[in-house]
């Protein structure tokens, strides 16, 4: 199976916000374009997305049959959420980045968190019988899919740079392996 991880192009607003699961929609001309350009790519059999309006307005754009779920949904920066980044006290800032794998933000989650429900996705897309598969997400979730498919840490994977509307291409076979990041 050939699964193509797209991440949304740039949110409105997201400029020195803490945002995970902050739903900041993305500009139309941006959704738009990002769709051409995927769509050169597919057809795919499957289209899936995160539930927030940043991916799910770029899923529908590449297909008519979108399923959402919420296991694609980046990570929970719980009470951060939606502060400007400054504004976060930093003792706690730091107290969470000595161990954000495992920390978890007030109210929010760790990136293992993630990771979990990362795998959990992956197990059941193994399970399907699709050829290609879109799948519309964020950065956190592309990076612990990296981590799951190379067999390595998260901790390396937060270097990997994920900009916003790249494509990240993955074969998911015996070995699994990565094929690509694409701006």
């Amino acid at each position: 199976m050939r699964l193509y991880l797209i991440r949304h192009p740039e949110p409105t607003g997201a400029s020195g916000i803490c945002y995970g699961r902050t739903d900041l929609p993305a500009p139309p001309s941006a959704l738009d374009s990002l769709a051409t350009r995927v769509r050169a790519v597919g057809p795919f059999d499957r289209c899936l997305t995160s539930p927030l309006s940043r991916c799910e307005s770029l899923a529908r754009r590449l297909a008519d049959d979108v399923i959402v779920d919420a296991r694609l949904t980046e990570i929970n920066f719980g009470a951060w959420e939606g502060l400007p980044w400054d504004s976060i006290d930093r003792a706690d800032f730091d107290h969470w980045a000595d161990d954000y794998v495992n920390r978890r933000v007030p109210g929010g989650e760790s990136w293992a968190d993630v990771r979990d429900r990362a795998e959990s996705f992956l197990d059941d897309l193994r399970a399907s019988s699709n050829d290609r598969v879109a799948v519309v997400t964020h950065a956190g979730v592309i990076r612990a899919v990296l981590a799951i498919v190379l067999g390595i840490a998260l901790e390396p994977t937060w270097r990997v740079a994920v900009p916003c509307g790249c494509v990240v291409t993955i074969e998911l076979a015996t070995p699994d392996r990565l094929i690509s990041i694409t701006e």
